[in-house]
This record gives C-alpha cells, sequence and structure tokens, in this order.
C-alpha cells in the first residue's frame, strides 16, 4: 500500500512519466509497476497509459477531489465507525457526532467506483440505536491535538461536575476516551499537578504560543492515571466465575473490568467497585456458580444477602 501511495503521489504533480522513470524513482520492476497502475485504476483513479516509443504514465487532470484509498475491509471500518460514533452523543451542532452523522452520508461519494455500492448497501442495511453521552466539540479536540502536538499552553473555562467555573492555565498531554467520555489529561500551572478534565465542560478554549517542555507521565498511560482517578474511593474486587470469557465480558459490558481465562472454561474478573451490590446484576445474569475471592468483606455481604432471599 505504501508503494502504491507513493506512485500515487508522483502521478499527482500532473507530469508525464516514462515506465522507466517510474520504475527507477519507486525502486521497483516494470511489472510491479503496471500491478500498482491497474491497481489504482481499479480503486477509480483516471491513470492514462501511452505506450509504445514516447510512451508515458499521467494522471487524468480535471478531478477535484480523488477517491480514497481504501480496500474493501478499510471502507466498511470506515462506515461503521462514522455510524457508531453518529450514534453516540447528542447531534449538537459543532460536535464530533453531529460531524460523523455529515460524514456518513457522503464519504462513499469519495470511494472508489467499486466500492460505492457496498458503501451503499452497508448504509441501507445499518439500524443504530442511539446512546446519549455528552457531545464533545470537534473543533475543541482539533485544538487541543495541535496544542499538544506543538507543546503550547492551553487557557479554557471549565465546569465542575458540582457546577463551578473556573478559569484554567495548562499543559496538555493526552486525550482520552473512556465509557463514553473524552477527557483532557494535563499539567495544572497553578495547581502544580496532574488533573483530568471532562473535555465536554471546557470552553472558550484558547492555544497560547507560549511552549512547555513534555513532562514524564504520572502513569503507564493516560487511561491508567485516568483509572487511578475513578477508581481512587473504589474496591478492588477478585471474582472466580464458571463460564468463559466471553460470556462473563457480555454479563459485565457496563463494567470496568480485567478478564482472564482459568482452567476449566473459567473466568477469573477483576473490578473497582464502589460497594457489593454492583456485582449482583451481572452475576444474576450469568446465573452460574461464582466465589469472591477478595475483598472479604464484599464475600460476606453477599452471604448475609443470599441467606436473607433463603428465607422468603
Amino acid at each position: 500500500m505504501r508503494r502504491v501511495l507513493a506512485l500515487l503521489a508522483a502521478l499527482q504533480t500532473g507530469k508525464a512519466f516514462t515506465g522507466d522513470e517510474l520504475a527507477t524513482r519507486l525502486d521497483v520492476a516494470p511489472r510491479t509497476l503496471r500491478r500498482d497502475v491497474d491497481r489504482l485504476r481499479s480503486y477509480g483513479y483516471p491513470v492514462q497509459t501511452q505506450p509504445g516509443p514516447g510512451g508515458y504514465y499521467r494522471l487524468s487532470a480535471g478531478r477535484a477531489m480523488p477517491p480514497l484509498l481504501l480496500d474493501d475491509d478499510e471502507a466498511i471500518a470506515t462506515l461503521l465507525g462514522l455510524a457508531t460514533l453518529a450514534s453516540t452523543g447528542n447531534a449538537s451542532g459543532g460536535s464530533i457526532d453531529d460531524a460523523a452523522t455529515r460524514a456518513y452520508g457522503k464519504v462513499d461519494q469519495y470511494l472508489p467506483k467499486r466500492l460505492r455500492p457496498r458503501a451503499v448497501a452497508l448504509r441501507a442495511s445499518l439500524d443504530m440505536t442511539p446512546t446519549l453521552a455528552p457531545s464533545t466539540s470537534a473543533e475543541t479536540m482539533s485544538t487541543l491535538a495541535d496544542a499538544i502536538a506543538h507543546r503550547h499552553v492551553v487557557t479554557f473555562d471549565y465546569i465542575g461536575a458540582a457546577g463551578a467555573a473556573t478559569a484554567r492555565r495548562v499543559e496538555p498531554h493526552r486525550q482520552i476516551h473512556q465509557h463514553l467520555r473524552w477527557y483532557l489529561l494535563a499539567w495544572d500551572t497553578d495547581k502544580h499537578d496532574w488533573r483530568v478534565f471532562r473535555t465536554d465542560r471546557i470552553a472558550n478554549l484558547h492555544e497560547q504560543s507560549r511552549t512547555f517542555t513534555l513532562r514524564p507521565l504520572p502513569a503507564d498511560t493516560g487511561i491508567d492515571y485516568l483509572r487511578q482517578g475513578l477508581n481512587r474511593y473504589r474496591q478492588r474486587v477478585v471474582v472466580t466465575i464458571d463460564a468463559p470469557v466471553t460470556a462473563v465480558a457480555d454479563a459485565f459490558k457496563y463494567q470496568d473490568v480485567e478478564l482472564t481465562a482459568i482452567a476449566g472454561d473459567r473466568s477469573r474478573a477483576i473490578l473497582m467497585l464502589d460497594s457489593w451490590q454492583w456485582l449482583l446484576p451481572s452475576l444474576a445474569f450469568l446465573d452460574v456458580d461464582f466465589t469472591i475471592d477478595e475483598p472479604a468483606t464484599f464475600r460476606t455481604a453477599c452471604q448475609r444477602f443470599g441467606a436473607r432471599l433463603r428465607q422468603r
């Protein structure tokens, strides 16, 4: 694919190349060059060929936007990704989900001709359940991405969970996605500490010209640090379940769970929970035997609850 993109880049200069020139430029055999030209044509690119003495390869002019260079699987993945993103949020103007909705309706126009019927068929076959989640501004995420790339300080107004508004000046490091929420991991220059901000609560964002020195992250990844904060007041729970990992994953799909397959088609689940009650719905739907390995307080609480049920 990289070689085909290099061929496309050469042809998009508008120059006519002889076969020998292109083969030398791309460091390929003439036979490989002809195969790559045929591949570009299959994607819908109008490559003109003049055979014989004085022959050349040239890309036809007059194309406002060439088709995306995607194979079948990539085109399907692109459409499904846009459809999934479009179904998440509230479609407010300027949001990522709103942009995905618009892109989803037009992306097939820029696919190679042979993929357009499949894209149309795929779109017609889909029904997506809307999932309510905070919408995040596409402009905000783009500005943060630029600031992270160029190591620029940013300022913004932030609305906390309790509704209090504060002005922030931070060094942005990572954008994180977790449980249908986008977060910014940044070094707060006023607090002199790491902070995580919900991106949908950021307003009046401005990228400054002032640069900063990249700092080592406070955890292995931004997601690890976010989880540390979310799990600060939760307890680690380990459960051995007499069911395969696929079944347990489906039962705990709304939990941040770490699953491991163990002998006998069983699974070990590790979760961070506020209380033992959060275990019950998922385990009840599994309807299999299980053992709460830790903590002992959760195990005792569930045993008492089971005893109360037996008295009914």
